[in-house]
């Protein structure tokens, strides 16, 4: 039966943050993810992560300015010394959280720089990271993302992103895989993650159209949950995804897994 984390930077938002992770035990859920940990003391963190009996599944590396719509900096060739200064800091806080994944968002890739130097670029950083988390016994996952929902970000497909892990060459570094995303870009689901079992270490799930909870959408989530137990995934399954109302209504899809 798959294991699922809440994703607390979109479920249970009608609570503050730090109330989401209360919020997220009493539905049943043992592991949370979010985007980035880093506006809170990481002591804060970690005390609501074991007063609820909380495992700390995942979360981003630093990712620029995300309010004024940066998605990530590791493909910009003027921001490398940033880049590398934010994996000294997600080392920190996912050490203080157990947290044994983080997933680096490559970013929008920059107008009017050479296509090879941005792809240089993101390769480099990759390499840099995967080795620093590597000492740290942390996983470096890198995710592709829809060109609809976020135009010009540079990692888009499952055949780039294999290529790219390919190319760094480091066996820390891994796919996380959105099937949310990957529905919109490119489908054939089940098929892609089982050609790629050994190299997926996270999934994520929300239905399309509207990134709402699943089973209300096309894909067909008891067929793909069922799925992954054949095929033996072993790792999270991430709730990313919007709630049509409020997360509590909306949680009835994953009720009968939580009680497994």
């Amino acid at each position: 039966m798959p294991k699922f984390s809440a994703n607390l930077s979109m479920l249970f938002t009608e609570v503050a943050f730090l109330e989401r992770f209360d919020a997220a035990a009493r539905a049943g859920f043992k592991g949370v993810e979010y985007l980035f940990p880093y506006d809170y003391e990481k002591e804060r963190l970690v005390e609501k992560l074991q007063n609820n009996r909380l495992a700390q599944v995942l979360h981003n590396l630093p990712a620029g300015n995300w309010a004024a719509g940066e998605r990530g900096i590791a493909c910009l060739p003027d921001r490398v010394s940033e880049f590398q200064e934010g994996v000294g800091r997600a080392i920190e806080y996912a050490a203080a959280l157990g947290c044994k994944r983080v997933n680096c968002l490559a970013g929008i890739a920059p107008k009017g720089v050479d296509a090879g130097r941005i792809h240089e670029t993101f390769v480099s950083n990759l390499r840099f990271a995967a080795d620093r988390l590597a000492e740290a016994g942390i996983r470096l996952l890198v995710e592709p993302i829809n060109t609809r929902d976020m135009p010009g970000f540079y990692l888009n497909t499952t055949k780039q992103a294999l290529s790219i892990i390919g190319e760094v060459g480091h066996s820390n570094l891994a796919l996380q895989y959105d099937v949310y995303h990957m529905q919109v870009m490119e489908g054939d689901l089940a098929r892609t993650i089982e050609a790629n079992l050994d190299i997926i270490a996270h999934i994520q799930v929300a239905d399309n159209p509207g990134r709402n909870e699943p089973g209300t959408g096309e894909i067909n989530y008891p067929f793909l949950f069922q799925f992954l137990d054949r095929v033996g995934y072993a790792g999270w399954v991430g709730c990313e995804y919007n709630p049509r109302t409020t997360t509590s209504a909306g949680l009835g899809w994953v009720a009968p897994y939580l009680k497994g």
